[in-house]
């Protein structure tokens, strides 16, 4: 089996879990893509690394997949239908049937039309399959000491902009950036939202006075990498924020 591995936690969670039951037939497969931060790659390899898994690299531009750039509703399942199509082939040139995604069933309750294109290709969700929500995904991560049961929940970069608006790579590039920034000064659970040339921070509502009071550094340093206006969202970080709109 591969399993689709992002370093996040679910898909560590069923990565590990996967390599304990079949050993050297279980494998990593991991995108690097134009909306995959390094810095996830980077944690991704090296827990393979640290756990003796092979893990294969599929490079991947989602900018070119047809309509995904247009930030269109169905987005997700554009992306999602091409990545996992590729991953598929990748797999099957390395002897390998069987693929498995990380989503869980806290997945069921948003907007999620990315699990359609994965039910279209077959693709296994055994973690939904099992009724394991993100918190019992965590707790029993943290039982086998893995270092992601903590870990902030995070998506690809595509959502931080609205639908319909434009998706660039200069603008993708920004907001990684922006958000490595602002992990890098401690908030751990951050998102930096698009809108045009506007920045919107969300943290969670404990976080900001300390954004507040690092605030001009902050604003310095986001219209370094090329926001001209910085905000902060006033009702906190919330999961799939821009899904509101639909």
């Amino acid at each position: 089996m591969a399993v689709a591995f992002s370093g996040g936690v679910d898909s560590t969670f069923l990565l590990y879990v996967a390599h304990e039951v079949l050993g050297d037939r279980a494998i990593a497969v991991t995108s690097v893509t134009t909306v995959f931060p390094r810095r996830e790659k980077d944690e991704a390899s090296d827990f393979c690394a640290g756990h003796g898994i092979r893990q294969v690299i599929v490079e991947y531009d989602e900018l070119e997949v047809p309509g995904f750039a247009d930030n269109p509703p169905d987005r997700c399942y554009l992306c999602k239908k091409a990545l996992f199509s590729k991953m598929i082939s990748v797999c099957r040139a390395e002897g390998i049937d069987h693929i498995a995604e990380g989503s869980n069933t806290d997945d069921d309750g948003d907007y999620r039309p990315g699990l359609k294109a994965i039910a279209e290709l077959g693709v296994s969700s055994p973690l939904r399959e099992a009724g394991l929500t993100k918190n019992e995904i965590r707790e029993l991560s943290r039982e086998f000491g893995l270092p992601t049961w903590d870990k902030p929940s995070y998506a690809c970069l595509a959502s931080r902009f609205p639908y319909y608006h434009k998706i660039t790579a200069d603008k993708l590039a920004m907001v990684e950036k922006a958000e490595d920034y602002l992990i890098s000064a401690g908030f751990r659970q951050v998102r930096v939202r698009v809108h045009g040339d506007v920045a919107r921070i969300e943290v969670p509502v404990e976080c900001m006075e300390t954004v507040l009071r690092s605030r001009e550094d902050i604003v310095s340093a986001l219209q370094g990498f090329g926001f001209l206006y910085v905000s902060l969202d006033l009702g906190g970080y919330k999961t799939g924020s821009l899904n509101k709109g639909l």
